[in-house]
């Protein structure tokens, strides 16, 4: 079975991002997984258009865009400019999800919705028809290097029948605690979209890792 493998630059060196990013490009990855964060949604701040705008210069893979922030509609139209091809929005920030993932897909981005551990996946049944991407945190967002939450397993196998039975074309992405020794059962589970970020950077051989990712 064929998946994407979108190593996370939220666990990249950032004295050193060309490198990393050069790295990625080198490998069999996919994407090129960048996290947003503002400080509210979650506690912690990442980064935000000037980097983001830096990697697109540089990187020969699509951007993997996940905002973690509040009231994102504002500034959708900015991160398709920063160069973002597949934007993720975060359920719970969400007031009208309806309008806003049409409105990613309106301005010719792929259009995404994660959702937390504790939001359960029935909650998007009537937003799939508009839906390229469901993400499915696997460790509350905010950190890199947490660990796997293993109810996830349920999570996935319960939106993958929801996807098949309504016969939609929905990528289904995860992301927290992914590494080489859980991500085979997570694709035989569902999962299209491996997002691995501390497993990655943090190896001895980083492009070997994606490798081992990608190539059971």
């Amino acid at each position: 079975m064929y998946h994407f493998v979108s190593p996370s630059l939220l666990a990249a060196d950032f004295g050193n991002l060309d490198n990393d990013v050069s790295m990625v490009n080198e490998s069999v990855a996919d994407w090129i997984h960048c996290d947003v964060m503002d400080g509210l949604f979650v506690p912690n701040i990442s980064f935000g258009f000037p980097v983001i705008e830096h990697v697109k210069k540089i990187a020969k893979k699509p951007l993997d865009v996940h905002l973690m922030i509040v009231d994102p509609d504002r500034y959708l139209s900015r991160f398709r400019d920063a160069g973002a091809n597949i934007l993720t929005v975060q359920y719970e920030a969400c007031t009208h999800l309806q309008r806003t993932v049409t409105e990613i897909r309106n301005l010719g981005m792929k259009a995404g919705v994660a959702l937390n551990p504790h939001t359960p996946v029935s909650l998007l049944k009537n937003t799939l028809p508009f839906l390229d991407m469901v993400l499915i945190m696997t460790v509350n967002p905010g950190f890199g290097g947490q660990s796997f939450i293993m109810e996830s397993y349920n999570k996935i196998a319960e939106i993958k029948e929801i996807i098949d039975v309504g016969g939609y074309k929905i990528l289904i992405e995860v992301d927290g605690g992914i590494d080489t020794k859980n991500a085979k059962k997570l694709v035989e589970t569902g999962v299209n979209v491996l997002v691995a970020g501390n497993s990655v950077f943090s190896s001895k051989d980083p492009i070997e890792t994606i490798r081992r990712l990608k190539i059971f």
